[in-house]
């Protein structure tokens, strides 16, 4: 089935320059003019989330749109922001899904790089233990721990520091907590240490470029929309250090915000997608499943968002330095 492009709303905003809405708009018809190209000195690298659903859906075509993606820019590594596996996640490393969900699908030889993986919601659902344990085995996943840093300098970006934090123990709710304990999965990693690790994380980084990823949104117009407890305790700690980009999934969308100077962008479009509303800060949302490409270059991060058909949806370049 083929979303028609007219789901796609571009919402101008005063944050947003014409040339970055004209350039969107223009992407819609010209996907190979992307904004998102890497130059040859420059990293570049491809994000998505909320996508583990053994190939049904849109999650073959995301991936096939992506490989090519991901190939046109020369795509370092891909950041996976969470609930990889649905709708309960992996129980062990040899479990099917791995091969229906991961192995099987994205096939492009531009995606056997490195996956920087963070835990969802739906990942709990499963033993989070067995997505850490794969690593071990795997040359391509990557998650180390339930969170992590990355430095840039690994893919050629010194420049750069990604941080991988693992949002579910922060945001918590009750309701996920009973679908945790009918499936004997009740423990959970301390909120506050959470957060207490971010801080220092971000504190040791001298990079001067930080991108933060995170499951759940902070800030989003989509179903679930943004979270009051990361907007009181994450949000601060990314304006105080300059963090210029956090990535998320949770809400199936594609999303540009700005809140504060951080860059709040959305990729939980992986396999499926749904409504999404205009907030505060909205600089683009879309309602196709799909994903996000970026290519770091000089004094700019530029985003490009793409449908599962390949169509270039919006294009804006990301400064380094915060307003």
């Amino acid at each position: 089935m083929r979303v028609d492009a007219k789901e796609t709303l571009f919402v101008v905003s005063p944050l947003l320059p014409r040339r970055a809405v004209l350039q969107g708009l223009g992407g819609l018809a010209v996907a190979a003019g992307s904004a998102a190209r890497a130059e040859a000195s420059g990293t570049a690298f491809v994000a998505i989330g909320d996508w583990g659903r053994k190939g049904s859906r849109h999650q073959v075509d995301v991936a096939t749109a992506m490989g090519k993606g991901a190939g046109e820019i020369g795509s370092r590594f891909v950041l996976s922001a969470g609930d990889n596996f649905y709708p309960d996640g992996v129980q062990s490393v040899d479990d099917a899904h791995w091969k229906e969900s991961f192995e099987d699908v994205y096939v492009a030889a531009s995606l056997q790089t490195p996956w920087l993986a963070a835990l969802g919601n739906h990942d709990y659902r499963g033993k989070p233990s067995a997505q850490l344990a794969y690593t071990r085995g795997s040359p391509r996943w990557r998650m180390p721990g339930r969170r992590y840093v990355v430095s840039g300098a690994e893919f050629g970006a010194p420049q750069l520091d990604v941080f991988v934090m693992d949002t579910t123990p922060v945001v918590g709710g009750e309701g996920e907590a009973m679908v945790r304990w009918a499936r004997g999965r009740v423990s959970m990693p301390d909120a506050e240490s959470e957060i207490g690790w971010l801080r220092g994380a971000l504190a040791r980084s001298t990079a001067e470029w930080k991108v933060v990823v995170g499951h759940h949104p902070i800030r989003s117009g989509g179903h679930h929309g943004g979270s009051p407890l990361l907007q009181e305790q994450v949000e601060p700690l990314l304006a105080a250090h300059n963090v210029q980009a956090y990535i998320c999934g949770h809400d199936h969308a594609l999303q540009h915000l700005r809140a504060g100077g951080t860059n709040h962008i959305c990729t939980g479009a992986g396999s499926s997608a749904g409504h999404v509303d205009v907030v505060q800060g909205t600089l683009f949302r879309g309602s196709q499943p799909g994903f996000a490409m970026f290519a770091l270059a000089g004094d700019g991060l530029r985003l490009e968002f793409r449908d599962f058909n390949g169509h270039s949806l919006y294009q804006v370049t990301l400064p380094r330095t915060l307003a």
